[in-house]
């Protein structure tokens, strides 16, 4: 259903509804021709001029009533004819009789709307000395009233009517530009969305496909140097590896789906995070000589699936470091669950480095730089404690009353 316009407030009469400017400019030009016509038969009678008069009145009322309901005109000379020959049949009138100078009014709105303003302005102009001679001639005398009178309406009509139209102009100009303004908007709000789709998709590629494409790594590394002298070794590196080729496909099917680990089902409850971080965990330094302690701490609570990812990414990525970079031999995972927030804390015995050196992404992945990003996104923090020779302390910590990590 169609919804009307709501009327403001202290708005009366005429102006409270502009759309019907056209029905009241036909009212009164048919009001002020009858009552021409009328005054002429009152004055003179039927006879003399009188079949002139009403049968140009007639043809004045039939000539305005030809134009187009809607107020759209076609292309070409059609509207300048239309309007010239309204005017020519106007001018007849006034000859025969002067009382219909009074059509000169709402004729020239007529004319303001059809023609461009230079030609409304001429014909306007033309309309006005014909109602001064008019209505001198109808006097027998000049008054100054008489010309100033006509000559001052149709003033202040033009001056109003192209007021009104340099307004309207200057409101459409203002709605294409906030048209254009908030498809800008639209536009950049579509390029932010992709840059952080692509972020996110960054964040989850290296923190599954590329952390196990290094296991991988590792893993065929180990079998190769042992694979002589120590063939059982080999043989169950390369047998890890595979296993962990298949956790990658799974993984990277999961990412595609953007889904979230199957084991944590619907979400995040603490017997199913607790028991995926343990997995996720051991798969992360299988066959790397590193250790793993998990721990809990706090009253488990159940957190978004979104949330419990993010712990469990965060883990893989901070375990993936330790193997790769940190030369530890033990690494403890903490999940503490705390009344208003949920920490992910990872700390190593290894070489430790440099914090500095850290801060931007690598040519190898985004290692540091994506867990950070991945901690603001959800409204958290990333916090490393580290220095060369003393190992590394990193905690991950999402609050639980945040818009993504709200329980």
């Amino acid at each position: 259903m169609e919804r009307k316009p709501e009327r403001r407030r202290g708005v009366r009469g005429i102006l409270a509804d502009i759309s019907r400017l056209d029905v009241w400019l036909d009212v009164v030009l048919v009001v002020l021709t009858l009552a021409s016509a009328a005054r002429y038969v009152d004055g003179h009678g039927f006879g003399d001029r009188a079949p002139a008069v009403l049968g140009g009145a007639t043809v004045l009322l039939a000539c305005y009533a030809a134009r187009p309901r809607s107020g759209r005109w076609t292309p070409g000379p059609w509207p300048w004819i239309w309007c010239l020959t309204l005017v020519a049949i106007w001018f007849v009138l006034v000859v025969l009789a002067p009382s219909f100078a009074w059509l000169a009014v709402p004729l020239s709105f007529v004319v303001l709307r059809v023609l461009p303003f230079a030609a409304a302005g001429a014909v306007i102009a033309f309309m006005t000395a014909c109602v001064v001679v008019a209505w001198t001639l109808m006097q027998g005398d000049v008054d100054l009233t008489v010309v100033t009178g006509p000559i001052s309406v149709a003033w202040l009509a033009v001056v109003a009517y192209r007021a009104l139209e340099r307004e309207a102009a200057s409101r459409q100009d203002l709605l294409n530009e906030l048209q254009e303004a908030q498809g800008n908007l639209a536009e950049a709000q579509h390029r932010a969305g992709v840059l952080a789709e692509r972020a996110r998709l960054s964040r989850e590629i290296h923190d599954s496909v590329a952390q196990a494409l290094s296991s991988i790594n590792l893993l065929l590394q180990a079998a190769e140097r042992s694979w002589t002298s120590r063939p059982d070794a080999a043989r169950d590196h390369v047998a890890q590896a595979a296993s962990t080729a298949r956790d990658g496909l799974d993984e990277v099917r999961r990412v595609v789906r953007n889904l979230a680990p199957p084991e944590l089902g619907a979400t995040g409850s603490p017997p199913a995070l607790v028991a995926t971080l343990r997995r996720t965990c051991e798969r992360a330094v299988r066959g790397t000589g590193v250790r793993a302690d998990v721990h809990v701490d706090g009253i488990p609570v159940d957190v978004p699936v979104e949330v419990a990812t993010a712990l469990l990414r965060t883990a893989r990525g901070a375990l993936a470091n330790v193997v790769e970079h940190a030369a530890a031999r033990t690494a403890t995972v903490s999940l503490t669950y705390q009344p208003d927030l949920v920490s992910l804390d990872v700390r190593d015995d290894g070489s430790g480095f440099d914090p500095r050196r850290a801060t931007a992404a690598g040519p190898r992945g985004r290692g540091l730089p994506g867990i950070r990003d991945r901690a603001e996104q959800f409204g958290g923090t990333l916090t490393v404690e580290t220095a060369p020779g003393e190992g590394t302390a990193l905690a991950f910590t999402i609050p639980l009353g945040s818009p993504d990590g709200r329980h």
